[in-house]
């Protein structure tokens, strides 16, 4: 992949539907390794196919673990009874914490010798609490590369000591690995945390899945944890990972944001993963909840408006960040405490959702441990950075409900939910557009202006664009010919389309538009390629509910290609002379009707001819010939088509 990918994402009208969730990441990556140090074969179904379950996949079989896929998300682990056959080897783990810490764990008490390393964001996510942790029971290991932090080397050692002391404060995923790995030692052990425990529910899924395979950790609330001598896994034959709590959380957002319902199927109320306590927090925000055993539903607030909240989020720190988004959609400033474990994820999250957020124009406050967001009156279209992590790009994709939003990266999505953008879509209705395009005096204006007025949507007329750029250029001073500079100006300007009006940076333009110099002006700068990169995202943002009727050349195959409806309205030369004639007649002024079909015939020529945005028919593009027809029946045959597929 190159910087260059990303994602356009139009804006949003509602949101409706069901999705079933992939296999929990948590869980799955917990599963494999508890599965790979049990005695038995234990058959794994319905496990998260993404890039941190092949690193652990592909790092038990390099240790010699079988591992036999049986399809449809399914594998035959056959467990080595906490003896891995290879005692030595090189592991590679991209940016898989769950599966790089308790491997670390489990290397450093089997005794092997084992290189463990990442990718470049993993050698700066911190590890030396755990490597602390196991140093007090006798684990050799030393850092490749920066102090307490991967790379690492693992080497045989005299394991000794019953007690272990480890931060809470840092990453859950510390106690998580030592824990896992316990059941490898023939003493009884104790591990105490040190300082508050952050991440609560994800030591409850340890401890659930350990139970499952036949080890139960004798606990003192959060302070201490035993595991004792004789503890050993036993394969349960078969388990089931239960659909992603975390991911759950975008669809739920979703059903809030945009109206519902959403349902999603895989987590309910019997879960063991404590982010599906996220939808009682959204519901704090006012949206309707409804909750069944193995499945979630979430629908807009009965007043149509989100409430912002002041919320301590130890105990759904990765679903947090859907609420930091959600923000964008509510009254009020929203508060998000608590959160400190941001910093060691994927990336540092305090910091890139606070530049994100800003890039949609909200205004943010970001602290050691918080995060605070207040909304802005409209969001601004943006190309957000997802920083290699799945949940930015995940979470961002709700912007879409308050403006078209670029998603950059976005196949980071793949480390625990390769098929979001094509499920997301599944369940997300566009702000539907038509766009209608057609030779010159074909009457594409009108017949564009009416059919919005018809429908209640919103109207581009993007020919009047270049027009009221080429009348900025003059009021700036910018030559016509100024590339740069013009394309700098499309993105500064205010333009708008309100009742029939034009207005240009606050100001009403009528007759100047009108006039010749103005439509020389406009194809001057229309030829422009950077001027048309430019108002790319200024036609785009005229997107907006209930909908958008868009006249011009490229509506259909650059700006808007996946508009609801599109037209090619065309007529024969000689009847947009006549139109033309009588439109001149009308007003008073003088015409000669073999000069204006001669005009006509020479302009549709330029413009099949020009290099940039030529006349023609788009793909997917319906003819409507209004050679025959007045305006009232061409406008009514534009209306009877998009009825038809709506």
């Amino acid at each position: 992949m190159t910087q260059h990918e990303y994602f356009e994402l139009p804006p949003l009208m509602s949101a409706r539907g069901t999705v079933r969730l992939p296999g929990s990441k948590s869980i799955s990556n917990r599963v494999l390794l508890l599965a790979a140090l049990s005695e038995g074969e234990t058959v794994v179904r319905d496990l998260l196919k993404s890039d941190d379950t092949d690193r652990m996949l592909g790092a038990l079989t390099t240790l010699g673990i079988g591992v036999e896929s049986l399809g449809d998300n399914a594998y035959r682990i056959t467990g080595c009874a906490g003896d891995f056959p290879n005692k030595d080897a090189k592991l590679f783990l991209g940016n898989a914490g769950t599966a790089f810490r308790p491997l670390t764990a489990a290397l450093a008490l089997s005794g092997g010798s084992y290189e463990l390393s990442g990718v470049a964001r993993m050698h700066e996510r911190p590890i030396g609490d755990l490597v602390d942790a196991l140093r007090q029971l006798g684990a050799d290991i030393k850092y490749l590369g920066n102090e307490g932090f991967p790379p690492l080397q693992i080497s045989p050692a005299k394991l000794a000591g019953d007690t272990a002391q480890v931060r809470g404060d840092v990453s859950s995923q510390f106690l998580t690995g030592l824990l896992m790995a316990l059941p490898l030692l023939d003493r009884t052990v104790k591990v105490e945390v040190v300082g508050e425990l952050i991440s609560k529910p994800y030591i409850e899924i340890t401890l659930a899945m350990m139970a499952r395979f036949g080890v139960t950790v004798q606990r003192d609330g959060w302070r201490s944890f035993t595991v004792a001598a004789g503890s050993r896994y036993v394969s349960p034959q078969e388990v089931f990972v239960e659909g992603d709590a975390s991911s759950a959380s975008y669809f739920l957002a979703a059903g809030a944001i945009g109206g519902g319902p959403v349902r999603v199927e895989g987590v309910g109320q019997d879960s063991v993963q404590g982010d599906v306590c996220f939808a009682e927090e959204l519901q704090k925000m006012g949206a309707r909840i409804t909750i069944g055993p193995n499945w979630m539903e979430a629908a807009g607030p009965a007043d149509g408006q989100l409430k912002a909240i002041d919320l301590d989020c130890n105990h759904i720190p990765d679903a947090a960040m859907t609420l930091a988004v959600a923000a964008l959609f509510a009254t009020g400033t929203t508060t998000l405490r608590n959160i400190a474990s941001w910093r060691v994820k994927e990336t540092d999250r305090i910091a890139a959702m606070a530049t994100e957020l800003r890039k949609v124009g909200a205004m943010v406050e970001e602290g050691a441990d918080y995060i605070r967001i207040t909304p802005a009156v409209q969001l601004k279209h943006a190309a957000i950075d997802t920083y290699d992590d799945h949940r930015m790009a995940m979470c961002f994709s709700l912007v879409s409900f308050g403006t078209g939003v670029r998603i950059n990266d976005p196949k980071c999505v793949a480390k625990t939910f390769p098929d979001y953008f094509t499920e997301f879509a599944k369940v997300t209705q566009t702000v539907p557009v038509i766009a209608i395009d057609g030779p010159s005096a074909s009457g594409k204006g009108t017949v564009a202006q009416r059919v919005a007025d018809a429908l209640g949507m919103h109207y581009l007329d993007s020919g009047a664009l270049y027009r009221l750029l080429g009348l900025a250029a003059q009021r700036h001073g910018v030559a016509l010919d100024d590339e740069s500079g013009l394309a700098a100006l499309a993105g500064r300007v205010d333009i708008r389309f309100e009742k029939g009006e034009t207005w240009l940076d606050g100001e009403m333009v009528g007759d100047e538009l009108r006039t010749e110099e103005a439509g020389s002006a406009a194809s001057k700068v229309a030829s422009l390629p950077q001027v048309r990169v430019a108002l790319l995202d200024k036609q785009r943002a005229f997107r907006q509910g209930p909908g958008l009727v868009a006249d011009g050349r490229d509506m259909a195959s650059v700006v808007f290609p996946d508009a609801a409806l599109k037209i090619f309205l065309t007529a024969s030369a000689e009847a947009r002379a006549e139109r033309r004639y009588k439109q001149l007649i009308e007003k008073g002024m003088g015409a000669n009707i073999a000069a204006l079909l001669q005009d006509i015939q020479a302009r549709d020529e330029r413009d099949m001819q020009r290099s940039v945005a030529p006349l023609q028919q788009a793909q997917g593009a319906s003819l409507l010939d209004t050679t025959p027809l007045n305006i009232e029946q061409a406008v009514e045959e534009v209306l009877t088509r998009y009825r038809a597929i709506c």
